[in-house]
């Protein structure tokens, strides 16, 4: 089997019936309908969703099998994947984490850098990490100032590693401390 893909997660109960919050990873939330059966991440249970129906920031789904709020509480928190193969075609300049994650990265000169560990996404955008041979992981911006190529048939991306951090001066001195209850 391929790589497994993340495309939703259960969440709480929703009514008396079976139904569950499900937060979905597609950029269609409804294409976990179309994926046929979802699988947990081990593999080993399988989920079909038998209703879904939009809310606020998130889905009311219902799943073939589950018909009390008891059943459904016993969801929660289950991530929900794919096999990477059903999943469709990205776009030029679009990734799936799955196919970065243990991707060679390279400088812009060709020196080793380490493996993609993962991909990380805070609230402010998507950050790329990489294990270096020793050491602990670098965590950069995955954004194409940063990661200019990424060759996925060639098994690598060339990272142009930030030359300073703004807003850092290695030659200021720090400030005397203030005194407290001064002017």
């Amino acid at each position: 089997m391929s790589a497994l893909v993340c495309v939703a997660r259960i969440g709480a109960a929703h009514g008396v019936r079976g139904a569950v919050k499900l937060w979905t990873f597609t950029e269609d939330p409804f294409a976990v309908k179309r994926y046929g059966p979802l699988l947990s991440k081990d593999g080993r249970r399988q989920f079909e969703v038998a209703t879904a129906r939009e809310a606020k920031d998130h889905l009311v789904a219902t799943f073939k099998g589950v018909t009390t709020r008891d059943e459904a509480e016993r969801l929660n928190g289950i991530e929900l994947y794919v096999p990477r193969e059903k999943l469709p075609a990205t776009d030029e300049d679009e990734y799936y984490h799955t196919d970065l994650i243990g991707l060679a990265a390279v400088t812009t000169d060709g020196d080793a850098l380490g493996r993609v560990v993962a991909i990380q996404n805070f609230g402010a955008g998507d950050i790329i990490e990489i294990a270096p041979p020793k050491g602990p992981t670098l965590l950069l911006p995955f954004s194409n100032a940063v990661v200019p190529e990424v060759d996925l048939s060639g098994g690598r991306l060339v990272i142009a590693l930030p030359q300073e951090i703004e807003g850092e001066d290695e030659d200021a001195s720090p400030s005397p401390p203030r005194e407290e209850g001064g002017p």
